[in-house]
């Protein structure tokens, strides 16, 4: 299996995961692949930080950064935030989303992104170094129970004087 930048032939196969991974979620599909569609469009998309688990020519994982912003009344900061990120139900458990994860973070750090915030499972981004979001002072622009909204730091300092609200992209029509 290869981590590797997404490809434009990968974009049906990418849908394709999504939907049949988040429909059998606890939470279910959430229109995720529309969503990454819209990101795509963004103007501050990056290929980059659009990576997918490719295992013979079939996916088997993918993961996304987008900007986001946090911002108070005296500062913004620009970092990034990770979603969607998915494993097809057959490959879980066998570390393809922390082999994503931790890829993202490295492509995150080389281009000098502070932090990367995350909305999910607690004891999985609590594994890979994240934090409740809010003992930095900084929330999510919609309501989340306080230990499912994350963060970390990329580069050294990365947090350091940040807080806020967090904005995301308007890809996700908030």
């Amino acid at each position: 299996m290869i981590i590797r930048t997404v490809r434009q032939a990968d974009y049906s196969p990418i849908s394709d995961l999504l939907m049949t991974t988040f429909s059998k979620s606890q939470n279910g599909y959430g229109g995720e692949a529309a969503l990454v569609e819209r990101i795509r469009k963004d103007p501050t998309y990056k290929r980059r930080f659009e990576i997918v688990a490719d295992q013979a020519g079939r996916l088997v994982g993918y993961g996304l950064l987008s900007n986001v912003i946090i911002e108070n009344e005296n500062q913004s900061k620009t970092g990034l935030c990770l979603a969607p990120m998915a494993v097809i139900a057959s490959h879980q458990r066998q570390g393809i989303g922390k082999q994503i994860v931790t890829e993202l973070e490295h492509r995150a750090a080389l281009a000098k992104f502070p932090f990367i915030s995350v909305l999910g499972w607690p004891d999985y981004y609590g594994k890979l170094g994240y934090q409740r979001a809010s003992q930095f002072g900084i929330k999510p622009p919609f309501p989340a129970p306080d230990d499912t909204y994350m963060i970390k730091a990329i580069i050294p300092n990365g947090l350091s004087g940040v807080q806020g609200t967090v904005h995301y992209l308007r890809a996700f029509g908030m």
